[in-house]
């Protein structure tokens, strides 16, 4: 007949057809389900939990009074040691090759920054025990509501060499993620963000309390472990440099997959449904 695109000889055999080609579209939807329904699913529920943006914001605002009284702090003695004691009359471990803000100390400089050692230190205090108490809380929160073991935590399957190298080979090419990825953290993401909520922040709360006359007076084995209090406080601004580097990093990424979308998810707790990056 005009018009037909196609003519079968037996009408039977092609409803046959039509029904199982049906039956198989469905059953592939079923097993396979599309990218835009995942993210349709997703968008039902919020990407971040109050908890998580409340204590993620806290601890940023916690961490960067930290990063800047810290600094301070350096600058009023920008050498390091290792052991118990170190002052300008014992060798130092290295130098930072910047002035200080204090004239009794060697650093090659024929000025002196100013002394901002009082503020800074009560800010460094105050912040610190913020920092704490937030972390506590995420920790505490993050264990009963499982939110480590569905969010954080990798399956077997994701720490396959082949897994890891698609994904950092994607970030060294600076390729911008697919949208299923802002529902759900990558491997690299979830082993660095475990690397840093369980390693890296509470060495640098450690390494801290070793350094306070009244922890170590009470508890001297939180010194002693480290080999010393100036051991303590060299540890410290390494660890310190690592967390600076991943913020450094983690904006970056955040940048790069999309600034509007991913601060928008970290505070309304929603995120827009995008295409994938081709």
């Amino acid at each position: 007949m005009q018009g037909e695109s196609y003519y079968s000889p037996n009408p039977a055999a092609a409803t046959s057809a039509t029904g199982n080609d049906t039956i198989h579209s469905m059953a592939d939807s079923a097993v396979h389900p599309s990218l835009s329904s995942v993210v349709q699913a997703a968008a039902t529920t919020p990407r971040h939990s109050a908890v998580v943006r409340v204590t993620h914001w806290l601890t940023a605002l916690c961490f960067l009074a930290l990063l800047v009284s810290g600094i301070e702090i350096v600058i009023s003695h920008p050498r390091f040691y290792w052991g118990e004691a170190g002052n300008v009359l014992t060798p130092s471990l290295f130098n930072l090759p910047i002035p200080a803000s204090r004239a009794s100390l060697p650093t090659g400089y024929s000025f002196v920054l100013p002394d901002q050692n009082g503020w800074s230190r009560s800010l460094h205090f105050e912040a610190a025990w913020i920092a704490v108490l937030t972390g506590l809380l995420y920790v505490a929160w993050g264990l009963l509501t499982g939110h480590f073991r569905n969010q954080l935590f990798p399956s077997g399957s994701d720490l396959r060499w082949v897994s890891l190298s698609r994904i950092l080979a994607g970030h060294l090419r600076l390729k911008p993620p697919g949208a299923e990825e802002a529902w759900s953290y990558n491997v690299l993401q979830r082993l660095t963000y475990l690397c840093v909520i369980f390693v890296l922040f509470p060495l640098m709360i450690w390494t801290g309390l070793a350094m306070s006359p009244a922890v170590v007076s009470a508890f001297p084995g939180a010194m002693t472990v480290f080999g010393g209090q100036q051991s303590a406080r060299t540890l410290h601004f390494f660890d310190t440099a690592l967390l600076a580097l991943f913020l450094i990093v983690h904006i970056g990424m955040v940048c790069l997959a999309g600034f509007r979308n991913r601060m928008r998810a970290m505070i309304t707790g929603r995120a827009e449904a995008q295409k994938e990056h081709s």
